[in-house]
């Protein structure tokens, strides 16, 4: 089949690139006899049309990512209701592209996302090779990709361990045979209360001979900022120093720039054997944060030090498939190198530990003098992931048909955090003041510089017997051995702190460069996860299935030795769901319903020295259902539309810490009243009970060439940012009254987003003018401060939807 795309937008026609993952070539999408057309998915490592899948899916195709414009990941989770994301500052980077916390369903704990925490709950695949990292989802920019998938619900007999609650795969386009043809697109944007906003794209696709073809796409986006960062000074209780951000004052401050490209290569050894090479590397430089302090005032913030985040990733991958007598063989392999340098002013940190507990009696220079002890973090985060699969498959006509496979990934994290206070003392200090700075690191506060090791080993299986023709049972099934280790060093010299740090060291330095050894611990443990399935087709428009499903997360280790390892958390998931299609294929209606038990769910919060604690909180209950719409009233006229509603909720009381770090599950009785920070019935954090979208599309005819016009609406309802009700304040390791961290955080509130598409195209070339969040709404994504929520409530941030964006792009397409 001929691609009739610039990479991103089919020209006329309805025609769609779906190469799927197992055979390695170009195939188009099924095409309906009539009415809306079929979409190709690959979520059960198999070829299937999405209506004939048996799992909770959302998709969205290449004319569909065209369609609504999408060219980031902020842009797609908006149109998949099942997924939801806080943004914010989690111990990396500056909270922009790259650090969305992701979760589905409600599985969320509302603070994961700290580089020693707990793994995702969301696996996140480019093709084959999964790309989930710790500390945010890569934002992979959306261009010449063929669709991304939304599966929802446990996915960890086929996905593994970081699907827990689900999995997001984002399928690009491969090279194909049938013509040397490319494309590009040239865009421009400006953004209301901001700047102005570039794009550029390119891909070519070119067969080299008969047996090898290459695609090759390249792009480069400048997105406009529309924070600003104001006047503002501080003056420090304990020395007196006063100090102001006059350096560092911009408009439109938190601008971002994204280049980067792909290289894929398919060779056809013979009929049965396919070699598909794949290079993609990205690079992604963003200042400013990207949020606002909200007792500032609208889009608003005030810091002291430039904030900045170069976010570097290459994904090198090799998928190979053949056959082998009548069995389908695939490898996969991919190995991914994550760099993320990046700084953070941390003045909030200093100013409100100065003004709450008198912390800047500490902060004085080789001769006793006391110095500004403004904070600032240098942060460098280096991921490293290997992945490989080796599956093997019957034929999919078979009555009985299964697929098996081995998997191993290993991911390995270096973590360097460098909490720096200009003209701290250090080892040239005059006898009898003492050395701050932490041993070898002069000007440091702070150091953590630690690696992080996660290994997973897996075997799995799942089988499929069709007991009629229209009635369908699936059993599969995951074997998995999962280690976690961490080593290295984090805290403050011995004459800064006598519990954190060198003063609790217990060996020689480990990880070079640091001056000792307090953290080297290593959990191991094992388990199985499965999938139970029943399918009944009552014809060929409609279908019905039941699913009983596990994913798991394993546990790991917390680098405060005085709090024991965290243990792994699991889902069990209870699921009923319909897809149909209804007359003459013009609507396609599916829903699904379900229960879901989170067990001992992992729960991060910052802690004694707002250093960060992983501990399970207890246990929750999530009753959910998804549906989406798709109507085709007219020829020319399409209507769609996606719904979820959740409820999640505590199905036990959590009661917070202890003294010593121990977390109880259950409070003490009328003996010992004791008050939960968060009792049973507490609602999750960090997930809306609605989340809808709905879009109406109009082509028609206009003097030869094809028009358009599109209207959208997304809607959000209201979130909570944090799961306790109240927590009490760590300081000197005691523990203060209960602060209400909830009525402290606050309750984002609901928000509804407009989109407005029109334009014109022939088929070699279009133009469309794109208006996003037409009426300027400001939604709330996430809130958060630099400590804990208890000490530095007076600076809160928040995280907001991008202003109107108005939108200009030309896209054409070369033969």
């Amino acid at each position: 089949m001929r691609v009739t795309s610039t990479g991103r937008r089919p020209l006329l026609g309805r025609m769609l690139l779906a190469t799927t993952m197992l055979t390695g070539v170009a195939a188009p999408a099924l095409a309906a006899d009539s009415g809306i057309e079929t979409i190709v998915v690959t979520a059960e490592k198999r070829v299937e049309d999405l209506q004939k899948t048996p799992i909770s899916i959302q998709a969205l195709p290449a004319e569909r990512l065209a369609q609504l414009n999408i060219t980031n990941f902020n842009d797609y989770v908006r149109y998949l209701p099942s997924v939801t994301y806080t943004s914010g500052f989690a111990g990396a980077g500056n909270g922009g592209p790259g650090f969305a916390n992701v979760s589905m369903r409600g599985v969320s704990s509302g603070n994961d996302g700290n580089h020693s925490g707990s793994l995702p709950t969301v696996g996140i695949y480019l093709d084959e090779q999964p790309i989930t990292t710790i500390g945010g989802a890569l934002d992979i920019h959306v261009y010449d990709i063929e669709r991304v998938e939304s599966l929802s619900g446990p996915q960890g007999t086929l996905y593994g361990a970081s699907s827990e609650a689900g999995t997001i795969r984002i399928i690009t386009n491969k090279p194909d045979f049938s013509g040397t043809y490319g494309g590009y697109d040239f865009g421009a944007d400006t953004v209301s209360h901001g700047g102005v906003g570039y794009e550029a794209e390119g891909f070519l696709n070119a067969p080299i001979s008969d047996k090898v073809a290459i695609r090759l796409v390249a792009y480069a986006q400048h997105d406009a900022g529309y924070i600003d960062n104001v006047p503002g000074s501080l003056t420090f209780p304990t020395s007196g120093i006063t100090v102001n951000n006059s350096a560092v004052v911009k408009n439109n401050f938190n601008t971002s720039d994204t280049y980067g490209g792909r290289f894929a290569l398919t060779y056809n050894i013979d009929n049965n054997w396919t070699i598909m090479p794949t290079v993609i590397a990205q690079s992604t430089n963003s200042n400013g944060i990207f949020a606002t302090n909200v007792t500032l005032g609208d889009l608003k913030v005030q810091q002291y030090f430039p904030d900045y985040s170069h976010d570097r990733w290459v994904q090198a991958a090799l998928t190979i498939q053949g056959k082998i007598a009548d069995l389908d063989v695939v490898y996969s392999g991919g190995y991914m190198d994550r760099t993320i340098n990046a700084a953070s002013d941390y003045t909030d940190y200093s100013y409100a530990y100065d003004t709450l507990y008198g912390y800047g009696v500490y902060f004085y220079d080789n001769h006793g003098n006391l110095i500004d002890p403004q904070q600032y973090i240098y942060e460098k985060d280096r991921f490293t992931k290997l992945s490989q699969e080796l599956r093997v498959s019957s034929s999919q006509d078979d009555r009985f048909r299964w697929v098996a496979g081995l998997f191993f990934e290993q991911q390995r994290h270096e973590i360097l955090q460098n909490y720096t206070v200009a003209g701290l003392a250090d080892e040239n200090a005059d006898v009898g003041v003492g050395q701050v700075s932490v041993p070898g690191w002069s000007g440091t506060l702070w150091l953590t510089d630690q690696h992080r090791e996660d290994n997973d080993l897996a075997a799995f299986s799942e089988v499929s017997f069709d007991v009629t023709p229209s009635f369908t049972l699936t059993a599969g099934g995951r074997v998995f051995y999962a280690a976690n280790s961490l080593k290295g060093f984090f805290g403050f010299s011995s004459a800064y702190s006598s519990h954190t740090g060198v003063a609790i060291c217990t060996g020689p330095a480990v990880v070079a460069g640091t001056p000792c050894t307090d953290v080297n611990k290593a959990v191991y443990e094992s388990g199985f996860t499965h999938r139970l399935n029943a399918t009944w087709h009552i014809d060929d428009d409609r279908m019905v299935y039941a699913t009983w499903s596990t994913g798991f997360r394993p546990g790991g280790v917390n680098r405060r030795g005085t709090i024991p390892p965290y243990q792994p958390d699991r889902l069990t998931n209870y699921e009923i769901g319909a897809k149909t299609a209804w007359l003459d294929n013009t609507v396609h209606f599916n829903i699904a319903a379900y229960i879901e038990d989170w067990n001992r769910f992992q729960f991060s919060f910052l802690g004694l020295n707002s250093f960060t604690e992983i501990h399970n909180a207890g246990n929750a209950r999530i009753y959910g259902a998804e549906a989406d719409l798709v109507i085709q009233p007219m020829d020319g006229l399409t209507i769609s539309g996606a719904l979820t509603l959740t409820d999640a909720h505590l199905t036990t009381d959590y009661c917070g810490p202890v003294v010593g770090g121990v977390i109880i599950t259950q409070c003490p009785g009328p003996v010992d009243p004791w008050t939960p920070d968060a009792p049973k019935g507490t609602e999750l954090p960090g997930t809306p009970k609605v989340k809808t979208n709905w879009t109406a599309r109009y082509e028609f005819p206009v003097m030869g060439f094809v028009g358009h016009v599109q209207g959208g609406v997304v809607y959000q309802s209201g979130m909570w940012g944090d799961l306790r009700i109240q927590a009490a304040n760590p300081v000197f390791g005691e523990l203060s009254m209960p602060v209400p961290v909830r009525s402290v955080v606050g309750r984002f509130h609901a928000f509804a987003t407009a989109d407005f598409t029109t334009g014109i195209e022939s088929d070699h070339w279009a133009v469309d003018l794109a208006v996003s969040n037409l009426f300027d709404e400001r939604g709330g994504l996430g809130n958060y401060a630099l400590c804990t929520i208890q000490s530095c409530e007076g600076v809160l941030y928040g995280s907001v939807t991008q202003p109107r964006t108005v939108s200009i792009k030309f896209s054409h397409k070369l033969d």
